[in-house]
């Protein structure tokens, strides 16, 4: 079995590299709960943020347990030191003040916006992942294009396009959208489901190949370079992903949230650079390193790209935790992307500068970050397919992408 990895590697690259050929890849990473960002990407250089938070504040890069320092204004969070060699190599960037036109304070309805990417509009049916998986679609396709490791489908895949929902790669549905039932009982009952359609051969192959993935035992699964894996629900996921990525079973899309055992809605006792945010923050960025070091040269075909909801409020309340909030910061990292650098306009958190008198300002719309992961990774030329009712042109774009 310790040679299994390596083998599994050459059989499934046997058995499906002619027929999807090489893929680029997303990795959208959900942090559901709404992370405190300005805690995660800590505003340093803005005096009013230490004013703001007397108990929660990241001490200044340099102090006792400080940030992190990315520019000499913004800095990580100490517990995410794990991502920090992957900002100095220039693989890793932050856009912040990002989020939603709308002001909800619904967990709810702000992540039904997020994921629809159709903000202030709850009637639409698909999810923005699944119509970029439309936007692209070509004549022959894996069944694998799109693979979420949640417990059940998220709205963002939502649609036309098939997509794969799982927990781990022993134990999964399939569901094509909204526009099928769950199929269950083994890859080899969902093959003969889809053999009258158009899969053919090449379907039959890449059942075969994540079929022989998952007689593999995921447990003994020998991540490389030296990668280490967090032991969390989200650190499994990332490494299962990393699984499929290497089998070569013509993933496209991989959606992840951060589980049930992180709770990024901290209202009481945040903490700061100790407390159960940093314990959080930590676990967090450790799975995405690992999975960056273990994927290795790939990573130059893959982006995870990191979002929540909505930020919270600039200045900690009464229980030394914050509330809802508005902008936020979403990170990526990847080969391709152009690293080292915080994107976006920061306005500020005086009083007159913040959304409301309460809230980090958005000063860019997740969809101008979302069109530009479309368009520039993914190959999206239709934007207004994707993102309806939105005029979404390249120049809104931060330009973070190679």
């Amino acid at each position: 079995m310790a040679a299994a990895p390596e083998f599994l590697h050459q059989f499934a690259s046997a058995q499906t590299k002619n027929a999807f050929g090489k893929k680029k890849v997303l990795v959208a990473v959900f942090q559901r709960g709404a992370v405190d960002g300005l805690n995660m990407i800590v505003p340093h250089g803005d005096s009013a943020y230490y004013d703001l938070r007397r108990s929660i504040a990241i001490a200044q890069p340099g102090k006792p347990e400080g940030a992190i320092d990315l520019d000499g204004h913004f800095g990580l969070h100490p517990a995410m030191r794990s991502l920090e060699g992957f900002w100095k190599s220039k693989r890793f960037a932050v856009i912040h003040s990002a989020g939603s036109p709308e002001n909800t304070r619904s967990h709810f309805d702000a992540q039904d916006y997020m994921e629809s990417a159709t903000p202030g509009v709850k009637g639409t049916r698909d999810g923005w992942l699944n119509r970029t998986l439309q936007a692209t679609a070509a004549k022959e396709e894996s069944p694998f294009r799109a693979v979420s490791m949640t417990q059940s489908l998220p709205r963002a895949l939502y649609g036309k396009a098939p997509s794969v929902a799982m927990t781990n790669l022993s134990d999964f549905t399939i569901k094509a959208g909204l526009y099928t039932t769950d199929l269950k009982g083994g890859f080899e009952g969902i093959y003969q489901e889809n053999a009258k359609d158009s899969l053919g051969e090449t379907g039959k192959e890449t059942f075969e190949a994540v079929n022989f993935l998952k007689s593999a035992n995921p447990s003994q699964y020998k991540p490389e370079n030296g990668a280490v894996y967090p032991n969390t629900e989200f650190g499994r996921s990332m490494m299962q992903i990393a699984q499929l990525i290497k089998a070569g079973v013509g993933l496209e899309i991989a959606f992840t949230d951060t589980g049930r055992d992180v709770r990024w809605d901290t209202h009481t006792n945040q903490g700061g650079s100790r407390g159960q945010l940093a314990n959080f923050l930590g676990t967090f960025s450790q799975a995405i390193a690992a999975f960056a070091t273990d994927l290795g040269q790939r990573m130059d075909d893959v982006v995870v790209l990191t979002m929540s909801e909505f930020g919270r409020t600039a200045r900690e309340n009464g229980s030394r935790g914050t509330d809802h909030g508005h902008g936020n910061a979403m990170l990526v990292l990847g080969n391709s992307v152009k690293g080292g650098k915080v994107y976006g306009e920061w306005k500020g958190l005086r009083d007159d500068q913040l959304n409301e008198g309460r809230d980090l300002a958005v000063t860019t719309d997740f969809r101008d970050v979302f069109g530009e992961v479309a368009q520039k990774h993914m190959g999206a030329k239709n934007l207004k397919a994707i993102f309806p009712n939105y005029s979404l042109e390249a120049s809104k774009f931060r330009n973070f992408m190679g």
